[in-house]
C-alpha cells in the first residue's frame, strides 16, 4: 500500500490516495487536513519542529494502531531527518476528525486544521487506517524547494546510477 498526500492541493479537494500498487487500484481518494501552523486553505510552510503546529513533508513510515484522544488512531514514523524524522516526538498520527468533511469544505471552503496531523474524514478514517497499518508508505508532497532538492528518497535513483548531486 502507498499513501499518498498533495499539500500543493487546496484541502477543500481530496488530496490524499490510498493506492494498492500491487493491483494498481486506488483503494481511497479523501479529504486530508494540514497543520493550522502550514496555512489555511492550502498550506504554504511545514516543519518537523515541535509545537510548530505544522504539516511535515517526506515520507512516512506507518506503525500501530492505538484507541487515544481523537479514537482510533495511527502511529506514523517520519523517514527523512530534518524533514518529518520528529512525527513520533511531535505525536503526528493519523486519525478521524469531525472537522474533515464535505460539508465543512462547502461552508468554509477548507476543511478543519490539525496540529500537523493527516486527520481524516471519520467515517473514512478506520477503513484507511485498517488498510495502511503495519509498515506502508505514506509520501507527502508538497513543491517546497528545500525539501525538493534535499531529499534522499527523490534522489536515491540519481544517487543509485552515480549521479548525486547534479540535478
Amino acid at each position: 500500500m502507498l499513501t499518498v498526500i498533495d499539500y500543493s492541493l487546496p484541502s477543500s479537494q481530496p488530496r490524499l490516495w490510498v493506492i494498492d500498487v500491487e493491483h494498481n487500484t486506488v483503494l481511497y481518494h479523501e479529504l486530508v487536513a494540514h497543520g493550522e501552523g502550514s496555512g489555511t486553505a492550502v498550506p504554504v510552510a511545514f516543519s518537523n519542529e515541535m509545537d510548530s503546529h505544522q504539516s511535515s513533508l517526506g515520507l512516512f513510515r506507518t506503525d500501530d494502531v492505538y484507541n487515544g484522544r481523537f479514537g482510533y488512531s495511527l502511529r506514523i514514523s517520519g523517514l527523512e531527518p530534518g524533514f518529518n524524522d520528529k512525527a513520533r516526538e511531535r505525536a503526528i498520527v493519523m486519525h478521524g476528525s469531525a472537522d474533515v468533511s464535505p460539508a465543512v469544505a462547502a461552508q468554509w471552503g477548507m476543511v478543519g486544521r490539525s496540529w500537523g496531523c493527516p486527520a481524516l474524514p471519520e467515517d473514512a478514517a478506520a477503513p484507511i487506517i485498517d488498510s495502511i497499518a503495519g509498515g506502508a508508505a505514506i509520501f507527502a508532497y508538497y513543491p517546497d524547494a528545500d525539501w525538493l532538492r534535499e531529499s534522499h528518497y527523490l534522489h536515491c535513483g540519481m544517487q543509485l546510477a552515480g549521479v548525486a548531486g547534479h540535478h
